[in-house]
């Protein structure tokens, strides 16, 4: 199976917007909001010249998402890359699609200058699978990401 790559535009809103409400459909017990409200959040995401995706395919039909984020920090001494989403539909997890997509994330990254890509994982050890897949391409777990909503 070959599989595709490209970067997301604007015109890939609305499968952006479906590909994150499954990711966090199967990462939540709770119930989504309806795809508009995430349609609407992606419109404005990938307007910003700070947000990066990339879409794979295998002939032609999306079969994963990648979304990420140019920061700046002094911990690690300028710009990094934080993968903020990443979905891949289920019947194509074992084909290797998250590992292409991490590639083109690392070369993204050594074209802008990040020293470094982060990515927050998902509660452990209900997804350790999630978890061993980033360890295997290089990441080390640094401890848990916390978060504080404010609105």
């Amino acid at each position: 199976m070959t599989i595709t790559l490209r970067p997301l535009t604007a015109a890939d809103t609305g499968l952006a917007a479906r590909f994150v409400r499954a990711l966090l459909t199967e990462l939540s017990s709770s119930t989504m909001p309806e795809v508009e409200v995430y349609e609407k959040a992606a419109r404005e995401v990938l307007s910003l010249d700070t947000t990066f995706g990339f879409l794979a395919s295998s002939s032609e039909t999306p079969v994963g998402l990648m979304m990420l984020n140019e920061s700046a920090t002094i911990y690690a001494r300028g710009r990094i890359g934080t993968i903020t989403e990443l979905y891949i539909v289920p019947e194509y997890r074992s084909a290797r699609v998250a590992s292409e997509l991490m590639q083109a994330a690392v070369a993204l990254g050594r074209e802008r200058g990040w020293g470094r890509l982060e990515v927050g994982a998902p509660k452990q050890p209900a997804w350790a699978r999630t978890l061993a897949f980033y360890q295997r391409e290089g990441f080390e777990q640094v401890g848990p990401r916390l978060r504080k909503l404010i609105q």
